[in-house]
């Protein structure tokens, strides 16, 4: 784990075990990088729920609940999707937090939304929210920037 990553995963579990809350991640275009951040430190099981790879369209509205409607309405990259993956993982594992990340990791165009374009949310009861990252690098790289903005959103949030 890069340092970035390991300070963010660690002010990750400070927070939550401070405050003692629970929290679960809905991942697609993360591949489960956001989870493996986590879960890499000790302790994670005091407030880590689960972590589900929601890879495909199906995975994302027959696992999470997201509304086929989201998806042929705004597109499966879309900040929609984001908000409904994070909303229905944080219910579906009745998490205090979720975090879900949604995106075009590249090489190719897809839904006509260019490589590097992201959506991220984080879901809380009554609030969620989401922001959009367009990133330059290549895959790995988009993937890894990704999923430590995620981790840095739910600071953020929970800060």
């Amino acid at each position: 784990m890069k340092q970035g990553f390991f300070k963010a995963a660690e002010e990750v579990h400070r927070l939550f075990r401070s405050k003692g809350l629970t929290l679960s991640a809905a991942e697609s275009c993360t591949g489960g990088l956001i989870s493996n951040s986590i879960t890499s430190l000790p302790g994670a099981s005091t407030f880590f729920r689960a972590g589900v790879i929601a890879y495909s369209i199906e995975a994302k509205e027959n696992i999470l609940g997201v509304s086929p409607e989201t998806i042929k309405t705004h597109g499966v990259i879309s900040r929609e999707t984001a908000v409904e993956m994070a909303q229905k993982m944080r219910l579906l594992t009745k998490s205090d937090y979720s975090v879900s990340t949604t995106g075009n990791l590249g090489p190719e165009v897809f839904e006509e939304k260019e490589r590097g374009l992201i959506y991220i949310a984080v879901s809380k009861e009554g609030k969620t929210i989401s922001r959009e990252l367009r990133l330059k690098g290549d895959r790995a790289s988009n993937k890894e920037e990704a999923a430590l903005e995620s981790l840095k959103l739910l600071i953020e949030v929970l800060e």
